[in-house]
């Protein structure tokens, strides 16, 4: 066989060899090779990276899951909207939308900022709902973590409950999961007690959480996330 024959030969070997690699990749994806997974985090300070869980959020999903946090401290369902920040979020792209917001909206927070639990406030957040499934992505609400304010019994005094409720309300309206932090932090206040649940937090605040709680909040959302079947689930570690 010349030499130009064995050139030919080799290099139809190597093109069938290259096609049938192509083949298998198609076939079976590389070990290791998963799709990327998006997902936005919009609220107030205690969704953020710096006060409250959003910076533990990572620390349950697996590599493949990227987290944009895009709260932002001092805002409320109605000012986050207006200031334009819902928008700025939704245009990266995400797969899902974790909302939470409440702490804000609460009375005394100023005409800019407040909203009423059993209008506006849901009208606010049906509009996070159909905002983020326009752009084809997947809506998550969570009810806001309570406060550590305790009565005389060692019981938390909630003024976030008519927000947690109004926001469960929605979900089962519209079909959206809904992670319910209000209540697990209700529970886990109430039975570690003021002083244990202090340590979760910076000093003198009753509101916000160090590390060491966002931690402890984020373990909880994966819990809920495992156990209310949410499909955001099967990407945690």
């Amino acid at each position: 066989m010349t030499k130009i024959c064995k050139y030919t030969c080799l290099l139809i070997c190597l093109s069938v060899l290259s096609l049938g690699l192509t083949a298998c990749r198609s076939i079976y994806p590389p070990v290791g090779g998963q799709k990327e997974i998006r997902v936005v985090l919009v609220g107030d300070s205690t969704v953020t990276d710096q006060a409250g869980w959003g910076g533990a959020l990572g620390g349950i999903f697996r590599k493949n899951v990227k987290i944009t946090n895009f709260a932002r401290g001092g805002r409320s369902s109605k000012s986050y909207i207006n200031e334009g920040w819902l928008s700025k979020a939704l245009a990266t792209g995400p797969d899902y939308v974790i909302i939470q917001f409440g702490h804000n909206d609460c009375p005394g927070k100023g005409p800019e900022r407040e909203t009423d639990p059993k209008t506006s406030f849901q009208k606010y957040i049906k509009k996070y709902i159909d905002e983020t499934r326009k752009i084809k992505a997947k809506p998550i609400l969570v009810t806001p973590m309570t406060r550590r304010r305790y009565d005389e019994h060692g019981k938390i005094k909630s003024i976030l409950t008519p927000y947690a409720q109004a926001v469960r309300q929605i979900g089962q309206e519209q079909n959206v999961p809904v992670i319910d932090l209000h209540s697990r932090s209700i529970e886990l206040f109430e039975r570690l007690g003021d002083a244990k649940v202090s340590k979760l937090q910076p000093k003198g605040d009753h509101t916000h959480f160090n590390k060491k709680g966002a931690q402890v909040l984020a373990k909880i959302i994966a819990e809920e996330l495992s156990r209310n079947g949410i499909e955001l689930s099967k990407y945690l570690k």
